[in-house]
């Protein structure tokens, strides 16, 4: 079987490929120190198996791991973490393969003897565990006729409803989604504010209010031209929040 190890420090990535390839039968394909880079190996090497470190800097194990799970096939993924109980009971509670460190031999064995592939709801149950302590996405995947894409979370300066939709304007692009507003709106919340039942807008691309015709109000946002309007109900709670920054 194929390994892929995803770790944020090289000298734990070093450590379990060795133990890996003690265990005969397995071959670690690549390392991944970071979630982004983890997608893409994944991508190019199809791994059957992928060791996720929880914590890293920039795209998280879990958010890296809800990527792997839109691969056809995707790969096992087993978790490795150093939180102790609290995440313990989490993954073993969702039944998703975990390992805690520092690994031991025959934890490792454990672990790839009853691989299983993880599913989106895991993982979306396992970020919900206050446990975790992990924020929301960094990156949005979206569908494509060229496939699946990987949108930052930080470039994104509104998300819009349009009947069965939802699209995320970044920069000079758009990207379908499909999500709804309102668990974007709970994921993200202290990151994008409601302006509208159709839109949600990134705090951060705030550049100011526009007033229009018959005294309806818009948002301009950095980097795009499209102005979103702002509803009655939520023009008390935008203003107030312009106060603050």
């Amino acid at each position: 079987m194929n390994v892929l190890i995803v770790d944020d420090e090289p000298l734990a990535r070093e450590r379990l490929a060795r133990m890996v390839v003690a265990l005969g039968g397995f071959r670690v394909i690549g390392q991944a120190s970071h979630g982004q880079e983890a997608v893409r190996l994944a991508r190019e090497l199809s791994p059957d198996v992928v060791f996720m470190d929880v914590r890293m800097p920039g795209m998280d194990g879990l958010a890296a791991a809800q990527y792997l799970a839109e691969l056809d096939p995707p790969p096992a993924v087993i978790f490795c973490t150093a939180y102790g109980d609290y995440a313990v009971e989490a993954f073993s509670s969702q039944a998703v393969g975990y390992l805690l460190k520092p690994v031991r031999q025959a934890d490792l064995a454990a672990a790839l003897n009853r691989t299983r592939r993880v599913n989106k709801v895991q993982l979306a149950e396992l970020r919900q565990l206050p446990g975790m302590m992990l924020e929301g996405r960094t990156h949005i995947t979206s569908r494509n006729r060229r496939g699946t894409d990987l949108v930052p979370v930080a470039e994104i300066a509104l998300f819009q409803a349009d009947h069965k939709y939802v699209t995320a304007y970044h920069g000079d692009s758009e990207s379908l989604l499909d999500e709804t507003l309102r668990d974007l709106e709970q994921e993200f919340e202290g990151r994008f504010i409601r302006v509208h039942r159709n839109a949600l807008i990134s705090i951060a691309h705030i550049q100011g209010l526009e007033r229009g015709q018959e005294g309806r109000q818009f948002v301009r946002l950095k980097d795009l031209d499209i102005r979103p309007q702002v509803s009655r109900r939520h023009i008390a709670g935008l203003k107030k929040l312009l106060d603050q920054i």
